[in-house]
């Protein structure tokens, strides 16, 4: 082979009988590089994502997003979680829910997450830190976004547990933003259109009484639908997840990125005393209870995986400088509401079977 003009070579790989990557079955090929004077060698698998209507297809099958959102964060020994031995322990930890789906929350994570989710079979949302209220209007900004992005779709799009490209959470309605997210919706396609668009949406709990709705505009552009939700923790007490309905479209799948609620680990007391492991385990019931009742609803990444540092949590003997919304705490140890997200994951997989067929 020859080096075209560009420094770059073109060729067509014909293989027969390729066995597709399924969460239970996560089949990696090893694929080597060789020229006169170096060598590459990668792992990648091969599977196939759609959606239908409201239901996400992998490899032909509906598939429902057993998920939990992550930081980059190792809360035992401290600092960031930078090594293959924190990707597997992380990652790990999500595998004990029985998650077959991570939200790489809110910026890159290091590049042995996606390595790891792709050899423990996990799918995978990754996004950059677009949120809140950025100057959308300045191009110096919207230009960090952009490069942030293409390195991470570069790094990245040869993973086959990376099935979603996110770039905005919870970002304000105003025009300037939706051009600013529309042009990096364009930047990511123009690298790869073979991964799902989606963002953190805004919603809006007060244009009907107690009926849940998604007025955003850029919710025509993303291919699954998705917003945070905190009824019962920043919104009323756990109760009100009985009185909400939710008014969705009706042809994309749903994903609710965030819910949940802080509790401190060992902290005991009424369900309905807040920080309490008693509170998160029942406001996790009757969010879960909620968002059963949503038709289109295909997967959830409930906040948060493991309680992380957040220098503005400062509440007196529970938070310290911790955000407590972790099912896992600081030291590692699970909380109730763990196992209560658990049950419906397990009774989401019988739900949604994934055989292997190839």
């Amino acid at each position: 082979m020859t080096i075209n003009s560009e420094g770059k070579v073109e060729f067509d790989i014909s293989a027969k009988n390729i066995k597709k990557r399924y969460p239970k079955r996560p089949k990696l090929y090893d694929v080597n590089i060789t020229s006169l004077t170096d060598e590459i060698s990668d792992k990648i698998g091969f599977r196939t994502i759609e959606t239908k209507g409201a239901d996400i297809l992998l490899n032909g099958q509906s598939v429902f997003l057993r998920g939990i959102s992550l930081h980059e964060e190792n809360p035992i020994r401290g600092g960031r979680a930078y090594s293959k031995e924190d990707a597997k322990t992380l990652l790990g930890w999500a595998q004990d829910l029985n998650c077959n789906f991570v939200r790489l929350a809110h910026y890159p994570h290091n590049e042995y997450m996606p390595r790891m989710a792709d050899e423990l079979g996990i799918l995978l949302c990754e996004e950059i830190p677009v949120y809140w209220g950025i100057d959308y209007e300045n191009p110096v900004v919207f230009n960090q976004a952009k490069i942030q992005l293409k390195t991470l779709i570069y790094r990245d799009k040869n993973r086959a547990s990376i099935i979603i490209w996110s770039f905005a959470n919870e970002t304000p309605k105003v025009p300037s933003r939706l051009e600013y997210i529309r042009k990096l919706k364009a930047t990511a396609l123009s690298i790869d259109d073979t991964r799902f668009i989606s963002a953190a949406l805004e919603r809006d709990e007060k244009s009907k009484v107690d009926v849940v709705t998604i007025p955003d505009s850029f919710a025509e552009d993303v291919d699954i639908i998705a917003c945070n939700e905190y009824i019962g923790w920043y919104s009323g007490l756990p109760d009100r997840c009985d009185e909400v309905s939710w008014e969705l479209p009706n042809n994309k799948p749903f994903f609710v990125c965030e819910f949940g609620g802080g509790a401190l680990y060992n902290h005991r007391g009424d369900k309905l005393g807040r920080w309490t492991e008693d509170y998160q385990k029942y406001l996790y019931e009757k969010q879960i209870d909620m968002l059963k009742r949503i038709l289109t609803l295909r997967g959830s990444t409930p906040w948060i995986l493991i309680d992380f540092k957040s220098p503005r949590r400062n509440l007196p003997l529970i938070q310290d400088g911790w955000n407590r919304k972790g099912l896992i705490s600081d030291g590692g140890f699970t909380k109730e509401a763990f196992w209560v997200l658990k049950s419906f994951y397990d009774e989401m997989e019988k739900q949604y079977p994934m055989n292997i067929k190839d």
